[in-house]
C-alpha cells in the first residue's frame, strides 16, 4: 500500500505528510487494517540492558513524538519502540519550514528543534495506550533552559518517565538546539552523567525497577572525541549508547535541491559514517556497554551491517519515509534468514 501511496505523500509539504501518514495509519489501526502491514519473523529474542526484547528492530525517536499514535506504530511488528524527543516544557520548535526530502540521496535534512507537547502530556499518552511492549522514551533539555542548567531539565524528564520507560535514552545529540552537543564533551558530559546515575539509583529505590540510561551521540566527532565519550560512559556506568543521531556533513547531497539546508541530515548518506562509529565503539568498548544502531537503514543490508559492526539492536526511521513497513519485514526476514543459515551451517 505504502509504495502506491508515497507519490501522492511527496507532493505534499514534508511536515504536513508525515502528519496524515501518522493520523492514516492512527485510523487504519482502529479498523483494524494494520495488521496487513505487520512484519514477518517479528520473533526473534534477545536480551539487551536487561531487556528481553521481542526483537532486535525497533522505530527511532522523532517520529512520534509526544506518544500519540504508540499503539498503531506498536501494530507493525517493532521489536520496540522509542518516543521523543520530549522536553519537561512544551516548545514550537523551530519556524518553518524546518524538514525536507531529498529523494535522489534517500536522505532527510531536519532543523525541527524539540518541537513537543511538553512530557506531561507524554506521560498521559502512554498511560493511556497501555503499551505492553519494549518502550524507550527520549529525554531533552528546552531551547531556552540555559547550558549550566541543562541537567535540571533532564532531571525532570527522567522522574516523569521513569515509571513508564523500559529505558530512558538522554539525548546531548541534536544539532538542532544551540549548544546542546556540548553536552557530549568534558565536565559538561561528566557532570551530566554524574546527576543522571545519582537519580538513577535513587528512582530504581522509589520506584523498585532499575530502568537503563542510554547517551544518544553525534557522527560528528574525530576518534579522540568518541574514546573520550566511551571512557566517561564506563566511568559513569551507564547502560547503553546510541550511535548516532543526524549529521552537520553534507557529503552525498552537495549539489541537490535542499542539499545546503542547515540542519542535521539523515539517510543513506549517513549510514557508512554512522556505522563507523559502532564499530569504533565496540572496539573501545569490548562489550562492556551495548550500542543501538542507528543511521543510513534504508535496506536489510544495511541494517545487517550496522549488527555486524558491534549494535546490539537497530533502529530505523528515514528508511521509512522511503520504504514504509516493507523496510521492516525486509529487515527482520533477513535477520531470520541469516540465523537459519548458520544454523544449517553448524555440524550436526
Amino acid at each position: 500500500m505504502y509504495p502506491i501511496l508515497r507519490p501522492l505523500l511527496f507532493r505534499l509539504e514534508p511536515e504536513l505528510a508525515h502528519a496524515l501518514t501518522l493520523q492514516g495509519l492512527k485510523y487504519a489501526h482502529l479498523l483494524g487494517l494494520t495488521r496487513l502491514a505487520r512484519a514477518r519473523a517479528t520473533e526473534q529474542p534477545c536480551r539487551v540492558m536487561g531487556i528481553e526484547f521481542p526483537n532486535p528492530v525497533g522505530l527511532a525517536a522523532g517520529l512520534d513524538k509526544n506518544g500519540d499514535y504508540l499503539p498503531a506504530l506498536s501494530s507493525l511488528g517493532f521489536g520496540f519502540i522509542e518516543l521523543g524527543t520530549v522536553t519537561p516544557r512544551p516548545q514550537p520548535g523551530n519556524p518553518r519550514p524546518r524538514l525536507f526530502r531529498l529523494p535522489q540521496a534517500q536522505a532527510i535534512i531536519n532543523r525541527m528543534g524539540f518541537n513537543n507537547k511538553g512530557v506531561d502530556h507524554l506521560v498521559a499518552q502512554v498511560r493511556k495506550a497501555r503499551y505492553r511492549g519494549v518502550l524507550g522514551i527520549n529525554i531533552g533539555k528546552n531551547f531556552d533552559t540555559p547550558l549550566e542548567r541543562a541537567n535540571e531539565d533532564y532531571l525532570i524528564g527522567m522522574r516523569k518517565v521513569y515509571a513508564l520507560a523500559d529505558y530512558i535514552v538522554i539525548n546531548v545529540s541534536s544539532p538542532n538546539t544551540a549548544g546542546l552537543r556540548d553536552l557530549q564533551h568534558g565536565d559538561l558530559l561528566a557532570d551530566l552523567l554524574a546527576a543522571l546515575k545519582q537519580e538513577q539509583q535513587r528512582l530504581a529505590q522509589q520506584h523498585g525497577r532499575y530502568v537503563p540510561l542510554v547517551i544518544k551521540i553525534a557522527p560528528d566527532m574525530s576518534e579522540q572525541e568518541l574514546d573520550q565519550v566511551a571512557e566517561q560512559l564506563l566511568a559513569h556506568g551507564i547502560d547503553g549508547v546510541a550511535a548516532t543521531n543526524t549529521t552537520l556533513s553534507r557529503a552525498g547531497v552537495q549539489g541537490l535541491r535542499h542539499g545546503d539546508q542547515g540542519g542535521g541530515l539523515s539517510g543513506r548518506p549517513l549510514q557508512q559514517r554512522a556505522t563507523d562509529v559502532v564499530h569504533h565503539l565496540h572496539r573501545r568498548l569490548q562489550g562492556r556497554i551495548p550500542i543501538i544502531g542507528i543511521g543510513g537503514i534504508v535496506d536489510a543490508a544495511s541494517a545487517l551491517e550496522k549488527l555486524q559492526a558491534g549494535a546490539s539492536l537497530v533502529q530505523l526511521y528515514s528508511g521509512l519515509v522511503y520504504r514504509g513497513p516493507t523496510l521492516l519485514d525486509e529487515v527482520l526476514t533477513a535477520l531470520w534468514q541469516q540465523k537459519l543459515r548458520r544454523y544449517a551451517a553448524v555440524p550436526a
